[in-house]
């Protein structure tokens, strides 16, 4: 169950969010036994965002959370980094170096009116 949430401070249009949600889709394989199929995209666009004490130039902050059972390899997480910030950076014009991506996993995690 991978989820990917992006807060931009910019505007996203219906046809930028679909290119981000399918960049995500190959994104997401990174992960050992993760896919499409099971992932769920949320997009909050024009959320007041200051970064280095500046509001003016467009920032982004991600988060994508797995469900797993054990730790995930770092080294997904450094794969997948490089793999985001091109797409905000192609798809929104967001600088590299205005992202911040948070990564977790949980072992709990309830789908479909239960737990796994």
């Amino acid at each position: 169950m991978p989820v990917i949430h992006t807060r931009t401070s910019v505007a996203v249009t219906d046809e930028q969010r679909e290119a981000l949600k399918t960049a995500y889709g190959q994104v997401i394989e990174c992960v050992p036994g993760k896919s499409e199929q099971w992932l769920m995209c949320l997009f909050d666009d024009e959320v007041p965002m200051s970064m280095a004490g500046r509001f003016e130039e467009p920032c982004a902050y991600v988060t994508v959370d797995v469900f797993a059972r054990s730790d995930v390899d770092p080294g997904v997480w450094q794969e997948m980094t490089p793999q985001i910030c091109d797409v905000l950076q192609g798809v929104l014009g967001i600088d590299p170096a205005r992202v911040y991506i948070k990564y977790g996993r949980s072992a709990d995690f309830g789908w479909n009116g239960m737990n796994f």
